[in-house]
């Protein structure tokens, strides 16, 4: 048995395919029958494909960050605009996004939730969420000084591995994980990177003369905002994964059917968004979730002490 088995499967399951790998019942200590022995083969090899299936998801979603951070920083050997790169790098986050939801339920429902599976997606999670959008901060302007852009991409990957690290701490066995404490890191990444792939589009509106003067006017002012304001967003997203300020679990929400009337108006909204703004949609949409919760709450909070002031 390999030492990934030995993580994988607790210590009682791997008694029981060490006992089948001799060739004995593991109950009775009996030689099994040569059909006895291929029914307990079969099964040995689903449950291994059952336990491979989450950590394969897992190794994914670093797969995906380690190609962003490559595309990122690609020079001259991969001929593409910079727009292109910085594209192809958020859309690759956005694929370790989708591992990261998926490895999860993965887990869940083979029953294959184990530690060194916690573990391993934490530290994917860093690369995909924590090291790739920093490079992007970095590549994605040069109007600001170098160190300037070089702290916020730190203090950016800083504060996700803080919030990694703060949620395997805090989250015990018997968490509904519904709601989460601080900005998720998969959204705050992901907010960076909506912006990174809107950019082709952004650029098209504000040199393509089909498009009225009005609109490549504004275009290109937010071409030129957007510089000054990416490595701002990134400090306070930065600020938001380390707050107490509580968000929700969309995923788990929507898996479990718990979907409010307001959510799916969100939903259908969202998707209107696409249709009309295409890839531009996706900043405001991230934007939205980073900080409707914290505005709900200061709202909340100044709500209250202005009723106890009176």
């Amino acid at each position: 048995m390999s030492e990934l088995k030995r993580e994988l499967y607790p210590p009682e399951e791997f008694d029981e395919l060490a006992g089948i790998d001799a060739e004995g019942d593991p109950e009775s200590g009996k030689p099994l029958s040569r059909k006895d022995f291929r029914r307990q083969k079969r099964k040995r090899r689903r449950k291994v494909m059952l336990a491979v299936l989450p950590t394969m998801l897992t190794l994914g979603n670093g797969v995906c960050g380690l190609g962003a951070i490559a595309v990122a920083i690609s020079g001259v050997e991969l001929d593409w605009p910079l727009e292109q790169k910085l594209f192809t790098s958020g859309m690759l986050i956005f694929g370790g996004m989708l591992f990261d939801a998926l490895d999860g339920s993965a887990a869940r429902m083979t029953g294959q939730e184990t530690e060194f599976g916690a573990q391993l997606d934490s530290l994917c999670d860093a690369v995909t969420f924590g090291t790739a959008p920093a490079v992007i901060i970095w590549r994605i302007t040069d109007a600001l000084p170098q160190r300037f852009l070089w702290a916020a991409g730190v203090l950016f990957t800083l504060c996700v591995l803080i919030r990694l690290a703060r949620f395997n701490v805090e989250t015990g066995e018997d968490d509904s994980h519904e709601t989460f404490e601080g900005l998720p890191s998969p959204a705050a990444a992901g907010t960076l990177a909506a912006f990174a792939i809107a950019m082709p589009d952004l650029k098209d509106l504000a040199s393509n003369k089909i498009y009225h003067e009005y609109i490549q006017t504004a275009a290109n002012a937010a071409l030129v905002a957007s510089h000054y304001f990416i490595p701002a967003l990134a400090g306070v997203l930065a600020y938001l994964m380390v707050s107490r300020f509580q968000y929700p679990h969309l995923v788990a929400q929507w898996v479990k059917g718990r979907r409010t009337t307001h959510q799916i108006g969100q939903a259908m909204f969202a998707v209107g968004g696409v249709f009309l703004l295409h890839w531009l949609a996706l900043p405001i949409a991230f934007c939205y979730f980073a900080f409707a919760a914290p505005l709900r709450s200061l709202m909340r909070s100044w709500r209250g002490q202005n009723s106890v002031k009176e």
